[in-house]
């Protein structure tokens, strides 16, 4: 099936066409979700309303530019008004936390850490570190950052995801390397 045939097939409610557009680019849309989020479970369910998403405003689609284009834009945005959400709720939480008198999260994850070999602690720490570092980043230079690293498109289908010019991404990529490497540097000083 062409594009525009998919797209016509799901702007018709075909169940035939929404299922093959689902496996046409579930791994991809998990895959960014995933990149945002550091969370499968939270990935997937994301990976879910970016469906729903585009199985209801499927008919706004202009075809101005892909439709794996426009699917990893609402891919992006999801993901990344989730974890808005989702850090005010740890805000929150951390807040409540703090002046209560129960620590037991603080004992689960001593206890979790102890079980671990010393190797894999080391290198989820390390993870968490690039993590924390990258999710410093300003919005647009992590959006690029993690769709070129992570999800491995070109500068020019980052352009197109973005809305933006090519050197406008190159600028983006670069400053988040340098951001990078300065918040590293930091850390490992």
């Amino acid at each position: 099936m062409t594009e525009n045939e998919l797209v016509e097939g799901v702007i018709q409610r075909k169940e035939s066409a929404f299922k093959e557009l689902v496996q046409l680019y579930q791994k991809q849309v998990v895959g960014t979700c995933f990149s945002f989020l550091g969370n499968y479970e939270d990935a997937q369910d994301i990976a879910q309303d970016v469906f729903i998403e585009v199985f209801e405003s499927i008919d706004k689609f202009r075809r101005e530019s892909k439709l794996s284009t426009w699917i990893y834009r609402i891919a992006v945005n999801k993901s990344l008004n989730y974890k808005r959400v989702l850090s005010r709720r740890q805000w929150v939480k951390s807040i409540e936390t703090l002046f209560s008198k129960d620590s037991v999260e603080i004992n689960k994850i001593s206890v979790y850490q102890s079980d671990m070999p010393n190797n894999n602690i080391e290198n989820e720490e390390r993870k968490m570190i690039l993590q924390k570092a990258i999710n410093k980043l300003p919005d647009n230079q992590k959006i690029a950052f993690t769709l070129n690293k992570y999800e491995e498109l070109t500068y020019q289908q980052i352009a197109d995801v973005m809305q933006t010019s090519l050197s406008a991404v190159e600028s983006l990529i670069h400053r988040a390397k340098t951001n990078l490497q300065n918040n590293l540097v930091k850390y490992y000083k």
